[in-house]
Formats: C-alpha cells, structure tokens, sequence
C-alpha cells in the first residue's frame, strides 16, 4: 500500500506518537472535496505532528473506490449512492466491491432540488414529483450526465413512481443530459422546463438562475422517499422555506452524503488513530468551508450504507458516539 507509518517500534504507544503519511483521493482540483482534503490533512497533522495526508485528483466517487481497491490509495472521499452502488455491483461496475470500509462520514446535506419554471409547474399544477407523474406534462428535464450519481438519483426518483425516461420522452417529454452549469444555463435561458441536482441549498447557481426567472421546487412524497433511499443509500432530507427567497415552503427530498472510505486493508491501529485526529479535531475540518460547519463527531459515526473500519469503530465506541 501506499501507506508509511514512522515510528512503529515495539508498541501501541509508539504508534501512537508515530508520523503518518497517506494519500486521499478526492475528485477535481478547487471543489470541496479539495477543500474536505486540506481540513483531514489539518486534523491528522494537529494530532500528528510531522504527518501528511496528500490530496490527489480523480474522477470523483466512483474512481476513488476503484483506486481504493487497487491500494493507489489509503483513504478516499466517495458519495453514500457510489458506495451503495458499489457494494450492490450495479453499473457502472462490474461487480461487486465488498471490502470497503468506513471511516467517517463527512456531510449528508446535498439534497435533490427538482428545480422548475414557476411558469411551467403553475401551467400544469406541479407541486410535487406526484403531480408530474399524473400530469405527464411535456418537460424538458436536466439531469446531469451519465455516469454522475445525480443522474442516476434522477432516474430512481422516476423508477419509484413507475416511470422511466423513456416514459418522459414517450409522453412529449424530453430528458436533457448536460453538466450541472450548463442544466442552470439552459434553465436560465427558458430552454428547460426543470433540473434535478444534488447539491447543497442554497446553491449559487440555482440563487443566480432565480434572479432572472422565477422559479418553483417539487416535493418528493414518503413514499418515494423510502424506495430510493432503500434503492440507493440516499436519505431522506427537508429543504426548508425560505432557503431561497422565492421558496415559499419545505421541500421533503433525499441527499447526497459523502464519507471518508478505506478498505479492509488499512490496518485497525492506523484506522483508530486517523479518526481519533478527525473526531478530536474537527474543527480543523470544519472550517475549511462554510457548508461544513454541522459536521459533528455524532454524524461522522453515522453511516450506515457500510460498515465501519473495525478500527474506527473501536474508536467510535470508546468516545461513546455509537453503541
């Protein structure tokens, strides 16, 4: 593996007050996930003196289990639907990845925001994503490109009301594949009717979309809630009124979550130690961006799509923060 531990001589304690080098792979330089990098190194380092966790760019989630796998690197960010999506072996994979562990579980506020045209959801009656399946209105929907756990968020919400998107289409819809900024472009640009993206609220492009055209958010009822919770690891979540100016009650939705992941691999005693420095320094993580601030120890020991690093574990047990 990529991991060096300093200082291993004879014993835990000398662990403990060893030097820890590893690498995190995160996804594109500048995102968050850069950001969530910079703030583990901090913490590891805080409770480390001398440690390093070296951030490297790739794909995103999906990449990273891949890289995880094949011990191109010890720890790696991956969203809680590609980890579903993993240990199930759905596509894009091939086959089942059942040696992933957590570490912590690092936010679970994205939520889905079926953004649509005010014009176009008062036309047809749209309040929730119920009334769009009744209707069947002609929607021009974005949903993000293929391959994005977004994208395939899009298609289980569909698939828990009986619809897929070829039934979009066949009912005069149309189903727009295009980036997150290009769907916020084309919405702007009255060239979609509605987008559905997973991101945190209120995101600035969907703040910039409302300033030039007014807009509307569908609700996703209980029920369509459970099944693509129980589809893809996504959980429940309420957008509350007044996250943007213009929305004018709660929104019931589901979100991306994202964690910190390792495998099977890591030894238990680095494991426990990488964190024992998050939990014992979370600030040091929190800080690294205002979305961050309700990361709690609480919430890092929550995940539930995987199990935990025993190591972690052991962690999470002593300091009480899970039975």
């Amino acid at each position: 593996m990529l991991l060096t531990v300093v200082a291993l001589v004879g014993s835990d304690a000398a662990l403990a007050q060893g030097r820890y080098y590893l690498t995190l792979t995160g996804a594109s330089p500048g995102g968050l996930w850069s950001l969530l990098g910079t703030g583990i190194n901090s913490a590891v380092v805080h409770q480390f003196p001398g440690s390093a966790v070296t951030y490297q760019t790739s794909g995103g989630g999906l990449a990273n289990v891949v890289l995880l796998d094949e011990a191109r690197a010890d720890l790696g960010i991956v969203h809680n639907v590609e980890l579903r999506t993993a240990l199930l072996g759905n596509p894009p994979f091939r086959r089942r990845y059942t040696n992933l562990r957590a570490i912590a579980y690092l936010y679970n506020w994205a939520p889905m925001q079926w953004t649509v045209s005010r014009r176009f959801a008062e036309r047809y009656g749209l309040v929730t994503s119920d009334d769009l399946v009744a209707v069947k209105p002609p929607v021009r929907f974005g949903v993000h490109t293929r391959g994005n756990m977004v994208y395939e968020l899009n298609r289980q919400i569909l698939a828990a009301h009986g619809v897929s998107f070829d039934d979009v289409e066949e009912w005069g819809g149309r189903i727009v594949v295009v980036s997150q900024n290009e769907m916020a472009d084309l919405l702007q640009d009255r060239r979609l009717d509605m987008m559905g993206n997973g991101v945190f609220a209120p995101y600035a492009r969907i703040v910039q979309t409302g300033a030039a055209l007014d807009l509307s958010m569908l609700s996703l009822s209980d029920q369509v809630i459970e099944a693509v919770s129980q589809a893809t690891g996504a959980e429940a979540y309420t957008i509350p009124a007044g996250t943007y100016e213009w929305l004018d009650r709660d929104i019931n939705t589901v979100a991306l979550g994202a964690a910190l992941v390792a495998t099977d691999e890591l030894s238990e005693q680095v494991a426990y130690e990488v964190t024992r420095a998050l939990v014992e320094n979370v600030d040091q993580i929190r800080r690294v961006h205002t979305s961050m601030r309700a990361l709690s120890p609480e919430l890092m020991g929550s995940l539930r799509v995987i199990p935990y690093h025993p190591g972690a574990l052991r962690y999470y047990r002593e300091a009480g923060l899970v039975d």
